[in-house]
């Protein structure tokens, strides 16, 4: 900055990603300027008293109606001039996600256009002082009850907990946000009210699936109810209190943060990472707009929650600086393999009349090609999820005449989620063409798997618990799936093209980026409901070989079936923001993933719970209590990393080792017939894995897609200032 002179700045967002028609700018300046002496422009048009000092001094405005596309906004005073330039985006979306899905339902009965928007709308409630009253009530401000609960904020602001509830819609979808809240008192992002905290909570849904409709973001305030699904429509086979995974709400709130969610980061509503992520910063410009700054934001979810927090702190590092996920997955797709190699398994191990002559396998023998206790695990998992890969299936949104059918709606819409996210992996290659990709003459979706030179139940035959004959009859019959998920007798060859474009995208987490942001997991023992306690030390496994280290990765384990501690969340939350203070503080020019490392405070590690919030040890549990399972993938000799999906060959050789029993010539012959092409060698990476590529966007200037994507340019100079303190950097991938 010279000297005698100033800049403008755009606050709310990357200035490149503004949305819905306003911006919040800055302007610093070495001297004192006098609000009014400014005079500021909007696309040539004066905009008398746009810049205001806030409560901390400095030069602020909320500028609204901005044009669509380009916009220019410049401030003069005393002969000095500056100006930014910024792209405004539509509300309704996209920034970068590319084409949305079409069609598209809004059930907001408010809805003004096709676009599902509305004004927003506010609802209160607060916390009771009796104990006996579960969760947080409605609260009327014109005749407030007698009985609320105080809370006395980390600022030392003590007031009633009442929670103001922002219900609204951008992107076509549901965003919510709440904030502990003075209903007499007013709230601008120039003059929060004094309780804010500046702090920003994110919570997420479950699942991993596919709607062609509005849906509803998850909660903000803790809700009053004790069982939850975790995945699918399915739930878990034992109950699982739902405080265990979402007291960390009332706690922020009760801290002063803001609680955000959105409908499309509901990993059940949309298994898109750039369509989440979109959502994301969109709804974040919003809390900054309308709120005021942000130091830093902590993203928390559970099973689709967890992936959605990992694989976007990964793609489009900035979003959060730390996460807490808890019974974690680490994307969708490479989760995938495994969820395709149980489908597969359970489709051979369910048809005994398909086995050789000879062959018998009983449930341990079965269970131990799968690489679990039991095939219990496989099961569960293939009734909860295997549907949302199947286009066939029905989605939320769709009448029955418009969802694709092979034979009688042939161009119809496939409800699978690698088709929800072409935009991302790509169409199928001609070359893999079905009858009805040729005749609509376009590829569908195709899934970024491959099982091809896979040989299951390695493992467990070098162990000796399979037999050579049901090792080769296994390998020979496992099949594959065709384009509409249906088993069939070949294996499965993924095209390279789209899996390069899956670990491009993150769709498969690669962790190159993941170094920027706190993580702290909470896992607990799996005996069979497919939350696997290996993922957390998959993502552990990424960060190693990305960065040579896990500095910024810590895993609480305990007891309690899957989440660990019935304390962890808000245990790990408490932690989160110590950590996250720390680095804050740091204004050095050391890089974060440094400053992550460096300002860890030394209570931060490894530990181990004992299911009620107190902790034994400064390491995991270990294999006696959390358990360590593997997967069909693993036990053919893939990594704990488990994101090779789709392996180098390498020749199959009779003299490897393959256990204490030899093969027959006859049983080697069927091997050689079934791998003609070689087997996999899981000593090298995958064929076309690659790192993450942060901030891409799937459509160009004009909108049209760009399938795979491209690299966003880099943030323009000096905007998304208020997302995170400085010590974050926010947009920077450095």
């Amino acid at each position: 900055m010279d000297p005698d002179g100033f800049v403008l700045k755009v606050l709310s967002n990357r200035a490149d990603l503004i949305s819905g028609g306003d911006v919040l700018i800055g302007l610093e300046s070495v001297t004192p300027i006098a609000p009014e002496s400014i005079e500021l422009r909007v696309n040539g048009t004066v905009r008398p008293n746009a810049l205001q000092e806030d409560a901390a001094g400095r030069l602020r405005g909320l500028v609204s109606g901005l044009a669509e596309g380009q916009n220019t906004i410049t401030a003069r005073s005393s002969g000095l001039s500056h100006s930014v330039s910024l792209v405004n985006h539509p509300s309704s979306g996209p920034l970068f996600s590319g084409p949305q899905l079409q069609p598209w339902t809004c059930l907001n009965e408010g809805a003004l256009d096709e676009h599902c928007n509305q004004a927003p709308e506010y609802q209160f409630f607060y916390k009771p002082e009796e104990p006996a009253l579960s969760g947080f009530q409605p609260y009327d401000p014109d005749n407030p009850p007698a009985n609320i609960a105080q809370v006395t904020t980390d600022n030392g602001t003590t007031l009633d907990f009442i929670v103001r509830i922002e219900t609204g819609y951008m992107n076509r979808d549901q965003y919510r946000v709440a904030v502990l809240y003075q209903p007499d008192l007013p709230w601008t992002a120039l003059s929060p009210q004094p309780q804010y905290a500046h702090r920003l909570v994110i919570n997420h849904g479950f699942s991993c699936n596919v709607e062609y409709q509005s849906g509803e973001a998850p909660d903000v305030t803790p809700p009053d109810t004790t069982n939850i699904p975790v995945l699918g429509n399915e739930l878990l086979p034992f109950p699982l209190p739902i405080e265990v995974l979402t007291n960390a709400t009332e706690m922020a709130l009760g801290k002063g943060y803001a609680v955000m969610s959105t409908a499309l980061s509901n990993s059940r509503h949309n298994c898109n990472i750039a369509l989440q992520a979109e959502s994301l910063v969109m709804a974040k410009e919003r809390v900054v707009e309308q709120y005021g700054d942000l130091r830093y934001t902590i993203g928390q979810g559970c099973s689709g929650g967890s992936l959605a927090t990992q694989w976007i702190a990964n793609a489009y590092p900035g979003i959060y600086q730390g996460i807490l996920p808890t019974c974690s997955f680490p994307d969708a797709w490479s989760t995938a393999t495994q969820f395709m190699d149980y489908h597969l398994t359970l489709n051979y191990f369910t048809n005994p009349a398909a086995w050789g002559a000879g062959v018998i396998w009983t449930p341990l023998e079965m269970a131990a090609a799968q690489g679990h206790l039991t095939i219990v695990n496989s099961q569960i998992s293939d009734n909860a999820l295997f549907n949302s890969a199947v286009p066939t299936a029905g989605c939320e949104g769709l009448a029955e005449g418009e969802i694709y059918h092979p034979q009688n709606n042939p161009g119809g819409v496939r409800c699978a989620i690698q088709d929800a996210v072409v935009n991302l992996l790509g169409p199928r290659p001609e070359r893999f063409w079905s009858e009805n990709e040729r005749l609509l003459g376009r590829g569908f979706g195709g899934v970024p798997l491959d099982n091809v030179g896979v040989q299951y139940g390695l493992e467990a035959l070098k162990n000796g618990q399979l037999l050579p004959a049901q090792f080769v009859d296994l390998n020979a019959k496992i099949g594959g799936l065709d384009v509409d998920a249906n088993v069939i007798p070949e294996r499965l060859e993924g095209a390279v093209e789209i899996i390069s474009n899956a670990y491009r995208s993150g769709l498969i987490n690669q962790a190159n980026h993941l170094n920027r942001t706190a993580i702290i997991d909470c896992r607990g023992p799996d005996p069979g409901a497919f939350h696997d306690a290996y993922r957390a030390y998959a993502i552990r496994a990424r960060l190693d070989r990305a960065h040579g280290h896990h500095d910024n990765q810590v895993i609480w384990e305990g007891p309690l079936l899957i989440v660990g501690d019935n304390e962890c969340a808000r245990n790990s939350f408490v932690a989160m923001e110590r950590w996250l203070n720390a680095v804050e503080q740091d204004d050095s020019d050391t890089a974060l993933p440094q400053k992550l490392a460096q300002n860890k405070p030394d209570e931060v590690t490894d530990a181990c719970y004992d299911g009620i919030g107190q902790r034994l040890l400064d390491t995991t549990c270990g294999e006696l209590i959390v358990g360590i399972y593997g997967t069909p993938r693993t036990v053919a000799g893939d990594a704990i990393s488990t994101d090779t999906n789709k392996c180098q060959l390498k020749p199959l050789n009779r003299s490897d080792d393959y256990g204490p029993l030899p093969f027959t010539d006859a049983q080697w012959a069927q091997l050689q017939a079934t791998f003609p092409d070689g087997v996999c060698d899981f000593s090298q990476p995958g064929i076309a894995q690659q790192d993450t590529q942060a901030w891409q966007r799937y459509a160009d200037d004009n909108g049209a897609v760009i399938y795979g994507g491209a690299a966003l340019p880099t943030a323009p100079a000096g905007s998304g200032g208020s997302w995170a303190s400085p010590a974050f950097d926010a947009f920077s991938i450095r």
